[in-house]
């Protein structure tokens, strides 16, 4: 019998495991970019056409490799980094495994340059799917630059599977936003279709922050600082008025190599309670110093998920850390326990500080007099001026009272007395038991300014005005995306708003459902748009708000549901520009409500799955009273 079992071909090998490292152009980038890092450059560039499809391509004023390492870079399981089975748990820089080189090259046309600081001449590699091209000296800067072009040119059906090039984009930009953020002593530049995204020159981790993510957050960055004999902690975390309800914006680096834990965002989640609604997530960059014995970083293909050996304590001290900075600036209310109860007595035993109060407080306007002056008040003893004898200062007021009541006497002989109305004492007086102030009892009215009851001939009709309210505008939304036919009305003051590189790309990408629904947006300079009109049926004061709320709100949904641009675009408008819970209708408006949800398709639920209406029939409520 004939053998069937044989070895891989390398080619064939190098393409299965691209398949678990290079899934996007964003996977190859992040390879690239740490090999850069991990070479010791200075200053990295990174240029991308085409959202990675056509080309990416990276520069680095790195070490460089002589010509041996330039050829084994690329061969598999080939790496500096690993010589025993120790080393595994010592690693601090990024790859290690000696797989990302030759697995790009196995998928893509791979032209590297690279030279070092002692040599005159480099070295030119070219690969086209695993095969070696061309090599030959040739006169480049010092460092490595490596250019990936035509990805998955060699499988047809892997480019088919790449989303459009906004998506594509976007992952692009978060790998390098990770990057950039984890090494801020490093100068990094970013270049799409010869138009520069990003410039960030080396700096504190504050300013990469300000540089990556744009100046709304210069004022929302608060100081988070820990040292234990087991874990370092530090960063910025975000205010909690500025969190936002979708995650992207919450950074872990462990050792300089960030990690996506739901574990420890919890920790941080946690710290928060209380201080923001448990939907929202907060803004977070925080960098975990640990020893590597303690980690083991070989447990993704891509790295980003690890495992500690004491994760309970990790997260602990990381909660701690963040609830500490909170209260440190003040982002949470404190109490000093330091103050004893007892401070009137220790005040006045206590010389110290009061010679301290005494020299903070020691500035005194000229025009305060000696006996006002605040140095009087600077201790809790301080005795108050003696107000008696202030009944003096009404002395004569029953006079000049009873002379007004006489005059106003006579003025009107003709009453001995004053009658005030009352609704009670109304001819037409009904026996309404609700409110005064609600106005609303006729068939049609609200509960609680939360639900809508209305009168039926077999019954009552208990409405969720705002799950009514969203229905309706979710079928009458997605009605004008699929016709293209909403109305806009024009701002008066357009207003222009700055948007992250990942939200900007996903606005460029949804502008034409945008406009269906009856936006004007405008690309209006690097990273703006400027809103000139919004959806003409919507009742706005701040079209600003509007849109951010809108944006968040897609970025929720489309983290959270499988659904299409459109229909996803309905439910977050519906979802902002619904009547809320607390808003008075009148009753013109209830039964305009109600009319229109039983005029929708599907009218029994809201857009998060509960019930829009309950009906409660009369044999129901004859039952309630029967005996």
């Amino acid at each position: 019998m004939n053998d069937i079992i044989q070895l891989l071909p390398d080619a064939i090998a190098n393409q299965i495991a691209a398949g678990e490292v290079v899934q996007r152009p964003a996977s190859a980038l992040k390879e690239m970019l740490e090999n850069a890092v991990d070479a010791g450059a200075t200053q990295v560039q990174v240029v991308v056409k085409d959202a990675g499809k056509a080309l990416m391509q990276v520069i680095d004023n790195g070490k460089g490799m002589t010509l041996t390492d330039a050829r084994m870079c690329f061969e598999r399981h080939a790496t500096s980094k690993i010589r025993s089975s120790e080393d595994l748990f010592a690693i601090r820089t990024f790859g290690f495994r000696g797989e990302a080189m030759a697995s790009i090259a196995a998928v893509a046309q791979v032209e590297m340059k690279t030279r070092q600081q002692d040599e005159e001449l480099g070295t030119l590699i070219q690969i086209e799917g695993s095969e070696f091209k061309k090599q030959e000296p040739i006169s480049c800067p010092q460092g490595t630059s490596i250019a990936v072009k035509n990805l998955f040119f060699n499988v047809p059906a892997r480019r088919n599977f790449l989303k459009s090039n906004s998506v594509e984009m976007k992952h692009l930009v978060e790998e390098f936003q990770r990057v950039a953020l984890s090494y801020p002593e490093i100068g990094f530049s970013f270049m799409q279709n010869d138009m520069e995204l990003f410039n960030l020159s080396p700096g504190k981790l504050s300013q990469r922050i300000v540089g990556v993510f744009g100046k709304n957050y210069q004022g929302q960055l608060v100081t988070c600082q820990e040292e234990t004999p087991h874990l370092n902690v530090k960063g910025y975390v975000g205010k909690p008025e500025n969190a936002k309800k979708t995650r992207g914006e919450q950074y872990f680096f462990v050792n300089n190599r960030y990690i996506k834990s739901n574990y420890l965002h919890h920790a941080v989640a946690n710290a928060y309670d209380g201080l923001m609604p448990s939907e929202m997530q907060p803004f977070y960059v925080l960098f975990l110093e640990i020893d590597p014995s303690h980690i083991d970083i070989n447990v993704h293909p891509t790295k980003t998920e690890i495992k500690f050996d004491d994760e309970r304590t990790v997260y602990a001290v990381i909660r701690s850390a963040v609830k500490q900075a909170l209260g440190a600036h003040n982002v949470v209310p404190t109490l000093d326990f330091n103050m004893d109860v007892n401070f009137t007595e220790n005040w006045r035993n206590d010389e110290t500080r009061k010679s301290e109060v005494a020299q903070e407080n020691s500035y005194k306007p000229n025009k305060v007099s000696s006996e006002n002056s605040y140095r009087n008040f600077q201790t809790p003893s301080f005795k108050k001026q003696d107000v008696s004898g202030w009944e003096r200062l009404f002395e004569g007021g029953e006079k000049v009272i009873q002379k007004d009541f006489e005059q106003k006497s006579v003025l009107d002989d003709s009453k001995d007395f004053l009658t005030f109305s009352s609704k009670a004492n109304d001819s037409g007086k009904s026996d309404s038991i609700f409110p005064v102030e609600q106005e609303n009892t006729g068939a049609t009215f609200q509960v609680e300014l939360s639900y809508i009851i209305a009168q039926m001939s077999s019954g009552l009709l208990i409405l969720d005005q705002q799950a009514t309210h969203e229905r309706i505008l979710y079928e009458r939304y997605l009605k004008q995306l699929n016709n293209t036919a909403g109305l806009s009305q024009q701002c008066l003051f357009p207003q222009h708003i700055q948007l992250s590189q990942a939200d900007f790309a996903l606005v460029m990408d949804i502008k034409d459902e945008l406009n269906s629904l009856g936006f004007v947006v405008v690309e209006f300079g690097k990273e703006t748009v400027l809103i000139q009109g919004v959806p003409a049926d919507i009742q706005v004061t701040n079209e600003k708000a509007l849109f951010e709320g809108l944006l968040e709100q897609f970025k929720h949904f489309k983290s959270e549901l499988s659904i299409d641009n459109r229909e996803n675009l309905a439910r977050s408008l519906a979802k902002k520009s619904a009547t809320k819970k607390g808003t008075r209708l009148d009753t013109t408006e209830m039964e305009t409500l109600v009319g229109q949800l039983f005029a929708c398709q599907n009218p029994n639920y809201g857009l998060s799955g509960n019930k829009t209406f309950v009906k409660l029939d009369l044999n129901k409520i004859h039952a309630f009273f029967s005996r």
